[in-house]
């Protein structure tokens, strides 16, 4: 029947019911602060219906620069939101068993619109959070206030603060993902790219919005002379030798030499674990290139910021007039980042 869905996109549904349950299990949201004094980090994790991880280091802390201390007990979302998600894990159930188009799309629009309406309500509790300060406080920094990054990351004093979704987050995500491929292929947007092959493009599609949703941010620009290298803390001064690393987490760390990029490395591998690499291209150095794109030179007449002495190029001729220019030799990143 027309008015009916497909076995497909039951199969998405009941899939995404099940992520809704399990999201009610494990946490939704965490916040990392990572600070020299504390090596190993601290995280706060958001459940649906409560706060865990550091809770009472970070209240700690939070007391000296006069935020509020945080409580369960507090926050009425707790109460609501295991219901809430609940409620639509039975919707989307119940739509895969009765199969109505229009109460997808219902379905679908109310799921949207609740996940707007609670990054919203995050945004202002962190805003609150950040802003309402006792004026009595121990550490008073004017016009400082301490608003987490909604995601993302933020400085704040010398903490690195990192807001992004845990698993929790993932299979509410995701779940929205499947119900918009599901409208999708009801409405035959999709029709004209899947033709015969509808269930394997179809899954292809969700899988492929599912996986991007979950990478590694990129690179951010450096601002010559105002961006400090966050291993020898100079001033980047010299664009072609500038790199950055980025943490799984989308933390981006800037060098002013590739050197500097390596030591942190080493120094720090409890940190950058699968961290992302990218290095200035010698020859156009506002553009900003993963490594493993990269042909690498050393030796004595390279000449970079902090002794490093190793230039990056992306073009192969290039890199050999530069070799020659400069009497040095290429060498493997692998010998570089040993």
């Amino acid at each position: 029947m027309k008015n009916n869905i497909s076995i497909l996109s039951r199969f998405l549904l009941i899939i995404a019911t099940g992520f809704l349950v399990y999201s009610v299990f494990v946490p939704i949201w965490q916040i990392d602060l990572d600070a020299p004094q504390y090596p190993e980090g601290l995280n706060l994790k958001i459940h649906a219906n409560k706060l865990a991880g550091n809770v009472d280091i970070i209240n700690g802390l939070n007391h000296y620069i006069g935020m509020k201390t945080l409580h369960t007990d507090d926050f009425i979302e707790f109460k609501v939101l295991p219901y809430i998600i609940y409620f639509f894990a039975g919707l989307s159930l119940l739509v895969a068993i009765f199969g109505k188009k229009k109460f997808l799309y219902t379905v679908f629009t109310l799921f949207v619109l609740f996940g707007i309406v609670a990054m919203v309500d995050f945004w202002h509790w962190e805003y609150e959070y950040g802003h309402d300060l006792d004026p009595n406080a121990a550490i008073i920094v004017p016009g400082m206030a301490y608003q987490p990054p909604l995601i993302g990351f933020k400085q704040l004093l010398n903490f690195g603060a990192y807001s992004i979704p845990d698993l929790g987050g993932w299979l509410f995500i995701s779940s929205g993902l499947l119900m918009l491929v599901a409208v999708l292929k009801e409405s035959e947007i999709l029709k004209k790219f899947t033709k015969k092959k509808s269930n394997v493009a179809l899954a292809a599609f969700a899988l492929t919005f599912i996986l991007t949703s979950c990478g590694q941010s990129g690179p951010e620009k450096i601002n010559l002379n105002k961006d400090d290298c966050d291993n020898c803390k100079m001033s980047i001064s010299d664009k072609r030798f500038a790199c950055e690393l980025v943490t799984e987490k989308g933390r981006v760390y800037k060098f002013d030499d590739i050197s500097c990029l390596v030591s942190f490395n080493q120094e720090n591998k409890d940190k950058t674990n699968n961290a992302l690499f990218y290095i200035q291209d010698y020859i156009t150095p506002n553009e900003l290139i993963q490594h493993s794109n990269l042909i690498f030179i050393t030796g004595e007449n390279v000449n970079s910021p902090m002794g490093g002495n190793i230039a990056a190029f992306s073009n192969k001729d290039s890199a050999e007039v530069y070799k020659n220019k400069w009497e040095a030799a290429k060498i493997d990143w692998t010998l570089i980042n040993k």
